[in-house]
């Protein structure tokens, strides 16, 4: 199944084709790392970085081990019954399943942030489950979607396994490097999370139309979230000047009389 790797490496289309998977893995990353942080900045400070280390090392092993299955990956987009004129395959449910439960879980995060009382909530009888366990089942099962996305993206990018090895671990490296300062800057600007959480809530949406047919531009989506981003950044600089600004005008403020 793996090919010479000395003679992938002497080949200038091989180191191409790398290049350009690692980007695009790199790119769908995003998501599985902005779901990671969310959930956990949920738990106690000291769990956190752990979550996120066992979250992104199981998005390896299921990268790895779905490699391993690359004929049954290829097999996941073969229809398997036809539903109103449309073929569903294995992968259009499993996206379907990733996509539901990813609208369920960032519309239950917002209405957990605008709600001045938010337990118990719209969604569970009892109050939420914080646990380390629970955080890491729902970690777990974004990461099955977002992993056979990416192999099967994988696949249709290269026929070399060992390029795909490659680009899986050298993402997932970057992921591991990522993951806490990006949840740090998340839980340390509170209007962040709101947008993570939209761009949580319009991925899911792209998976769930992806699982019906509807073919989505990943390149559309990731705009969209690029320009949100400059837009909120701009908006986190005025309001660091205008603190500035209030700050040095207390400052100079004359002592009071009296």
């Amino acid at each position: 199944m793996f090919e010479n790797l000395a003679t992938l490496a002497a080949d200038p289309a091989a180191w191409a084709a790398l290049l350009t998977l690692i980007a695009m893995e790199v790119v769908l990353g995003i998501d599985n790392l902005i779901f990671i942080s969310i959930l956990s900045n949920k738990l106690p400070a000291e769990y956190r970085s752990k979550a996120r280390r066992i979250g992104i090392s199981v998005a390896l092993v299921l990268r790895l081990a779905l490699l391993g299955v690359i004929s049954f990956i290829v097999g996941l987009t073969t229809p398997v019954f036809t539903l109103l004129g449309h073929g569903f395959s294995w992968r259009d449910l499993i996206l379907l399943a990733g996509g539901l439960f990813l609208i369920w879980k960032a519309t239950k995060e917002i209405h957990h942030s605008v709600d001045p009382d938010p337990t118990p909530d719209m969604f569970d009888s009892q109050a939420v489950n914080r646990g380390f366990a629970a955080v890491i089942a729902q970690i777990v099962m974004l990461d099955i979607v977002f992993s056979v996305d990416s192999i099967i993206t994988a696949v249709g990018m290269t026929d070399h396994v060992a390029i795909m090895v490659v680009a899986v671990i050298v993402t997932v490296g970057v992921m591991m490097l990522a993951a806490d300062p990006l949840a740090n800057f998340i839980r340390n600007n509170p209007t962040i999370v709101m947008l993570a959480l939209g761009f949580l809530l319009m991925i899911g949406m792209a998976l769930v139309a992806e699982g019906f047919g509807a073919h989505v531009p990943k390149g559309y989506l990731y705009a969209a979230m690029a320009f949100s981003a400059l837009v909120e950044g701009l908006n986190m600089l005025s309001r660091r000047a205008a603190r500035k600004k209030r700050e040095a005008a207390g400052q100079a403020a004359p002592p009071p009389q009296h």
